[in-house]
């Protein structure tokens, strides 16, 4: 019975990605992107300006730092996803679905974009006088129903409560420390909610000193591995041209893949890696005290870029340049073993390392869902939440991680649907226009113009 249940959501998951979510998510992508005359390109310039101005600039007045909810939601895309989750792409679907992945996050770029920019666009003030936005209120125009709205609200809330990540974590904790899975799973989820209380700000301090120490060191080892070896590069590139679009032959214990299997995978992980209209994106960035959405939602172009081109393509890049990708290796080593031939001790540092980037992820998530849960429920929301938690987490924690993770990518591609929908409704809304005088200026100029004060590139933003 148990085997049927999973089958049966595999299936569902499959189809629901391979002939619903994708094509829409691509079409509607490329459509944004032309008639954003290529926003996430073109803006570049920008989005350099948009991070150092957040930088420079001290925060006054309501709100989350800009640069604290940017790291806040780059926290929560930037994790055990990007080192285990998009090593299943390859595995599945083979060496092709890295460039389905660069082409998903092209899309993604314009999408996330869009996301944040009619989050803050219709965001509202509490009692509190906090700002609240997300999917749950820029929607409200497009769905004239109210419970297709607590639908979505309690879809993000499931989607809130990060069951595979934090079942890897789990294993990671009871593996290393030797210490019973239960227990591990238990002190997790109370340090989870002690943190969480805090809100965005908490959540935004700790991961602005994670993230950018994660990005850095695993950027550092994994080019010094294809320095390495360089010499395979090129024909690493041509398989997975050649890959992504006939499919790949069976090799070594990879079982051989389909064009279609290379580019669902490739493309869904891409999604789950990046987070990219799941309404997620909107609810953190929606409590940030700037008042210009584009140039917070610019920092959501940035936020697609690293993922994918950077975090996503070093992983995928190692285990193909080292040849694990082949091997019989559970998923959850592939990149420990891709670097184990060339750095020592990483039995030990990679474990240490999912944990830390792993566990702000979790809270990062936890966050928003506290958001959706106040907003179905503003008085018992927030408790109601935490006891849902703590039995999801706990109940989960013995599932294959496996199963976990199509339990998120079915939530996941549900949300897709009602988002892109709704950003398709609200797309003469969303103001893709930048002044002429950024285009042309380049990320150096920027840097040092931002550094020395200079108002020249100061942005106007109309209300």
């Amino acid at each position: 019975m148990l085997f049927a249940q999973i089958a049966l959501l595999e299936m569902m998951d499959n189809f629901l990605w391979g002939y619903i979510v994708l094509p829409v998510l691509l079409v509607l992508g490329i459509y944004l992107t032309y008639e954003s005359r290529f926003v996430q390109f073109r803006r570049l310039p920008h989005i350099f300006r948009a991070f150092f101005t957040s930088i420079t600039t001290p925060h006054r007045g309501s709100g989350v730092h800009p640069l604290k909810a940017f790291f806040t939601c780059i926290g929560g895309c930037m994790g055990i996803s990007n080192v285990v989750a998009v090593c299943t792409a390859v595995q599945i679907g083979g060496p092709g679905a890295l460039l389905w992945i660069w082409v998903t996050a092209i899309a993604a770029m314009v999408l996330k974009y869009s996301e944040v920019y009619l989050g803050i666009r219709y965001r509202v003030v509490n009692d509190k006088g906090e700002y609240r936005g997300g999917p749950m209120y820029f929607l409200q125009p497009v769905y004239q129903h109210g419970w297709i709205l607590s639908l979505v609200g309690v879809l993000l809330c499931l989607y809130g409560v990060e069951i595979y990540q934090f079942n890897i974590i789990t294993e990671i904790v009871s593996t290393n420390l030797h210490v019973d899975k239960l227990f591990a799973a238990i002190v997790l989820i109370i340090l989870m909610i002690a943190i969480s209380r805090k809100g965005i700000h908490q959540v935004g301090r700790i991961a602005s000193v994670c993230v950018p120490c994660f990005i850095i060191c695993y950027l550092a080892m994994g080019i010094w591995v294809f320095v390495q070896n360089i010499q395979v590069l090129p024909s690493i590139f041509r398989v997975i041209v050649e890959s992504a679009f006939t499919g790949h032959a069976a090799v070594g214990a990879f079982a051989g893949s389909s064009i279609l299997l290379t580019a669902s995978q490739g493309m869904r992980r891409s999604c789950y890696s990046g987070d990219v209209a799941l309404g997620y994106a909107s609810v953190i960035h929606s409590e940030t005290g700037e008042s210009c959405p584009k140039q917070q939602a610019s920092l959501a172009i940035l936020e697609v870029f690293l993922d994918s081109f950077v975090i996503c393509t070093t992983s995928i890049m190692l285990i193909l340049v080292t040849g694990v990708w082949t091997t019989p290796v559970d998923v959850s080593v592939l990149v420990q073993h891709a670097l184990s031939g060339y750095f020592s001790g990483m039995h030990v540092f990679m474990p240490l390392f999912l944990l830390l980037i792993g566990f702000t992820t979790i809270i990062s998530y936890f966050c928003a869902g506290i958001k959706c849960a106040e907003f179905l429920c503003p008085k018992i929301g927030r408790r109601v939440y935490y006891v849902y938690a703590f039995c999801s987490l706990v109940g989960f924690v013995f599932v294959p991680a496996a199963q976990t993770l199509t339990v998120m990518s079915i939530t996941a591609g549900m949300l897709l649907m009602l988002n892109l929908y709704g950003i398709f409704c609200l797309r003469r809304e969303i103001e893709f226009h930048t002044p002429e005088k950024y285009d042309l200026v380049s990320p150096v100029q920027i840097i040092l113009e931002t550094a020395v004060g200079n108002d020249n590139l100061t942005q106007s933003c109309d209300p």
